[in-house]
């Protein structure tokens, strides 16, 4: 690692805010990556005759426990335990319910809009459903579509940045024109028309965005570009016959990321937003889905059960949060004026 990368991370480290953040949040993110054996209704093991099963992974027959059915074993079935508990045993997540598990009373009837308890924490939907694990697996679905929308616009963006500063002319004009008509499409309007064409899914809402979102990076990575274009170091590179592209990309590149690595993590909540707010009206991820948007709008349509709009609010609020903080102490940390100020600590 080189002494200036050594400086900035101590100035983020030294960011305790930021850096209490990022841990919180690397936490959150990596429980949600393992919702399936914290929040569902299959056992995370199941040892039958000597064997170890993954009914989590892999659907298992009723009949291979020795029932009647060759349908996938419904382990909520009580005569389903009862086969497994005659030649083995089941280890259960904490949560004994999925994002789309409807749970039921004694009496089979559901427990819809039931407040928090031993048995819901956090209670449960109007359709029945514990709010704790779609609150796990919605989270898990907004932050995974954020970070690939975030990775995959800022490599368009930045190598349509890249291209527009270092060549610029004709190039640069007739891209900046480009941008202009482009910008002027309402993103809004056009997820609306494909939605009444189109079954809209993850992969192309996020196909959608990606339309429009890269630009957002073009501007600062054509400036610094635009800005070194010109610099003795890329005129002698041009002198020893290095191609442009190993220019681009491994001599300039690496200087205009300063920028936008600071802007990632905002970046990252407004994409977490655009989301939400698409789900809250109605244009988000196909319904049943778990999603932050869609249990903003079970607060917003059930006032009478206020542990809906509360939960959904706070979860909202705290991971937007953790990401300004967190990228407040980027920026911070690539702050040219704070790492000279480091340098100069350490040099008297």
């Amino acid at each position: 690692m080189s002494p200036l990368n050594r400086r900035r991370l101590a100035i983020f480290k030294a960011n305790h805010r930021g850096m209490v953040s990022l841990v919180i949040f690397c936490l959150l993110f990596l429980l949600s990556l393992f919702a399936e054996v914290i929040a569902n209704d299959k056992p995370v093991l199941v040892f039958f005759e000597g064997k170890i099963l993954f009914p989590v992974f892999t659907a298992y027959p009723e009949t291979h426990f020795g029932g009647e059915f060759p349908t996938e074993a419904d382990y909520k079935d009580p005569y389903v335990m009862e086969l497994v508990q005659a030649k083995g045993n089941a280890v259960w997540p904490p949560i004994h319910y999925s994002y789309d598990t409807v749970a039921k009373s004694e009496t089979a009837e559901r427990r819809a809009l039931t407040p928090p308890s031993k048995a819901h924490w956090l209670g449960t939907d109007d359709q029945s459903r514990d709010v704790v694990a779609r609150l796990i697996y919605g989270f898990r679905t907004a932050v995974l579509f954020g970070l690939v929308l975030t990775l995959f616009s800022g490599i368009v963006g930045v190598t349509a940045g890249a291209v527009q500063g270092f060549f610029g002319g004709w190039i640069d004009l007739g891209f900046q024109r480009f941008m202009e008509i482009w910008q002027s499409i309402p993103t809004l309007y056009l997820v609306i028309i494909l939605s009444s064409v189109i079954r809209i899914s993850f992969w192309w809402l996020l196909g959608i965005l990606l339309i429009f979102s890269w630009m957002r990076y073009v501007g600062m990575v054509r400036a610094e570009f635009l800005r070194a274009r010109n610099l003795d170091f890329v005129r002698a590179a041009r002198a020893l016959g290095v191609s442009d592209l190993v220019i681009m990309f491994r001599h300039v590149l690496p200087n205009a990321m300063v920028a936008t690595i600071t802007f990632l993590p905002f970046n990252l909540s407004a994409a977490i937003t655009t989301l939400t707010g698409l789900g809250v009206l109605g244009f988000g991820l196909p319904p049943g889905t778990p999603s932050l948007g869609e249990m903003i709008v079970q607060g917003r349509n059930n006032i009478q059960a206020p542990w809906l709009g509360l939960t959904s609010f706070f979860t909202l609020a705290i991971l937007l949060v953790l990401l300004i903080f967190i990228g407040e102490a980027i920026r911070d940390a690539f702050d040219p004026r704070k790492t000279l100020v480091s340098n100069q600590d350490q040099l008297s």
